[in-house]
């Protein structure tokens, strides 16, 4: 903009200073020109008058060469040319004056119409040639037959004029200059304040709520800026308010999720002694405490997932990690759930990496699981490191090694809404993507499960003997948290999970990649 600005101003002030040239030269060369005319007519005129008044016609060639030289005498350096019928005389005999007077000017001066001027240019010099009828004295004023020209030399005016042209566009230069000199002064002054306005801008596109801009005088600028620092403070304070509503809403559900606990753990000892003893109860009774001791451990499990959310929003999630052999946790977690028969392994040895081995699990418990409720057989998982400029592996760029990990199956795969919104809370995939004929263990990806996070098989205690995060999957009878928990558990190991909603052979694809990180010589990761 600067750049443009100071073009701009100078060519205004170059062509303004050339127009102005122009219109000056013109109008000195006229005016030059113009006096110069006007004195060489009026010379002539009283010349001719005085010398002409003893003048006798007709003249031989003596006589008119005499009075030619007399009025020459009376004109200064310029040549004078007397004709009388077939005479001609020239007041300077070694002067070429043919080439000079013009037919015209001599026909003109012949008619008798009065004193005639005319500017001609004879081998590339300027002359001005004036011509006049000599006149009886008597009232009628007839012509006598006898003409006179004067022939002026226009070299010093022309040499004038040419002299203030080049003065005129010698001082362009300057101009030019100063105009450029005040372009940049007055663009500094304009962008000075844009600068400072975008310098401002980026701060609070980056995230710099506090970024202001100082206003000066009561310009557009100035409006400008006083409005934008409005529009931050407003930015600010809804940026502020909506944080507090945030923070309260996440106190509020890890507050209402803690509270629930304790009647939760009690109204599932009761569902179990109810769901033992449902053999000896009535049918409708039997069913009903089925339903509850089910729905019940259904609110557990959403109870634990919204917590471990909280801490997620909260930031106070944090990874325990070790150094873990990657096939022997995703085995672990398929034992533990009863899916080992159920899945493909492609499982290489030896991959080992520094993992929170609890959040592993959950991931693998929500991939495995969506894919055996929600897809077709065979489910498989596969296991791969890879290093960088690693193929088409989403998320493996030029950084290092990278743990992959794909779940896949062979179902209808997922719709393009779904794939967008997969990963979404409380986001549930449609039913009729969902396998009804996937019941007991295999139907839950997760039963209730450790208080470290460790999950279990339906209806029997984790490791830690209680309910814990992320037992919960989207869709069918999941709490709807399940998949964004994985995402975020594979986050916090600074990964990701990619999602191929329909393959070329069908079904979908989950891949979890994770930076590879180890453990050196003396246990430092």
């Amino acid at each position: 903009m600067r750049v443009r600005l100071v073009v701009t101003f100078v060519l205004v002030a170059l062509l303004s200073a050339v127009t102005a040239t122009a219109l000056a030269y013109r109008d000195a060369r006229t005016a030059v020109l113009q006096r110069t005319q006007n004195t060489a007519v009026d010379d002539l005129r009283e010349r001719v008058a005085a010398v002409a008044a003893g003048f006798d016609l007709p003249p031989d060639q003596r006589s008119l060469s005499r009075f030619a030289a007399e009025v020459s005498e009376g004109l200064g350096a310029r040549i004078v040319v007397a004709r009388h019928q077939d005479l001609t005389a020239v007041s300077d005999a070694y002067a070429d004056t043919e080439g000079r007077i013009t037919a015209e000017l001599r026909a003109a001066v012949r008619a008798g119409d009065g004193t005639r001027f005319q500017r001609v240019e004879w081998r590339g010099e300027p002359y001005l040639v004036v011509g006049t009828p000599v006149t009886y004295a008597d009232g009628d004023r007839r012509t006598s037959g006898l003409e006179v020209f004067a022939i002026t030399d226009l070299r010093a005016e022309r040499d004038d004029t040419e002299a203030l042209l080049d003065s005129v566009r010698e001082g362009i230069v300057p101009v030019v200059a100063v105009a450029a000199l005040l372009a940049l002064l007055a663009a500094g002054t304009v962008l000075r304040p844009v600068r400072k306005l975008g310098r401002a801008t980026r701060e609070l596109a980056a995230g710099d709520l506090g970024s202001r801009v100082a206003v000066r005088g009561h310009d557009e600028l100035a409006d400008l800026a006083r409005t934008f620092n409005e529009t931050a403070g407003a930015l600010q304070s809804s940026d502020a308010e909506l944080r507090a509503q945030e923070a309260k809403a996440r106190r509020f559900v890890a507050d209402v999720s803690h509270e629930l606990r304790t009647p939760l753990a009690a109204m599932a000892m009761v569902a179990t002694v109810l769901e033992e003893d449902a053999d000896q109860l009535p049918p409708d009774a039997a069913r009903a405490a089925r339903t509850v001791g089910a729905e019940t451990a259904r609110l557990s499990r959403l109870v634990e997932d919204l917590m471990e959310i909280s801490r997620f929003d909260a930031g106070a999630a944090r990874l325990n990690a070790s150094e873990t052999d990657l096939a022997d946790t995703v085995r672990a977690s398929l034992a533990l759930r009863g899916w080992t028969d159920r899945v493909t392994l492609d499982l290489p040895e030896g991959a080992r990496a520094v993992v929170d081995r609890r959040r592993v699990d959950v991931i693998v418990a929500n991939l495995v699981g969506n894919a055996l409720r929600h897809g077709a057989p065979p489910v498989t998982v596969t296991l791969a490191v890879v290093r960088a400029g690693g193929g088409d592996v989403p998320g493996v760029g030029e950084g290092g090694e990278r743990v992959v990990l794909e779940v896949a199956d062979r179902g209808p795969g997922l719709p393009p809404e779904a794939r967008e919104r997969v990963f979404d809370r409380f986001y549930k995939a449609d039913e009729a993507r969902t396998r009804t004929t996937a019941t007991g263990p295999a139907a839950t990806a997760t039963g209730p499960a450790a208080p470290d996070g460790g999950s279990a098989p339906d209806g029997g205690p984790g490791p830690g003997g209680g309910p814990g995060p992320g037992a919960g999957l989207d869709g069918g009878q999941g709490s709807g948290l399940g998949m964004a928990i994985a995402l975020e558990n594979a986050r916090l190991h600074g990964g990701t999970i990619e999602v191929e909603a329909q393959r070329p052979r069908g079904g979908a694809a989950f891949t979890l990649v994770l930076p590879l990180r180890r453990m050196d010589g003396e246990g430092e990761e």
